[in-house]
């Protein structure tokens, strides 16, 4: 009634189903690939990077935690450095949070007394 006789003749059949999942499956199939590259394996390699500095980590480095706190290597365990942050003060942190060795110290075991 209210449609004139262009308009019907205008309309196509409907779409078969399923015809607009397989136009969209490149464009996510980019999209996925994008997010891989952009956003996974950069932070993947930044991982790694970080457990290899973290494996290389002696006595007498100089490292910066995330807190932004600067403190000496004294001793190394499995999952917690101590830290020398001033004369005589140690305190314990977990390995995780070290986020720079900024100075390689001398290569010592790391579990020496400190007689020098």
């Amino acid at each position: 009634m209210f449609a004139t006789p262009a308009f019907a003749q205008a309309a196509g059949a409907a779409p078969a189903p399923g015809g607009d999942l397989l136009s969209m499956l490149p464009m996510l199939i980019g999209f996925v690939a994008i997010m891989y590259f952009f956003m996974i394996r950069p932070q993947a390699q930044r991982a790694k990077q970080h457990k290899a500095m973290l494996g290389g980590l002696k006595r007498n480095d100089t490292v910066v935690l995330s807190s932004g706190l600067i403190g000496k290597v004294t001793r190394i365990e499995d999952a917690e450095v101590m830290l020398e942050i001033a004369t005589g003060v140690n305190v314990r942190v977990v390995k995780a949070l070290i986020t720079e060795v900024r100075s390689k110290g001398e290569p010592a075991p790391a579990n020496d007394s400190k007689a020098a």
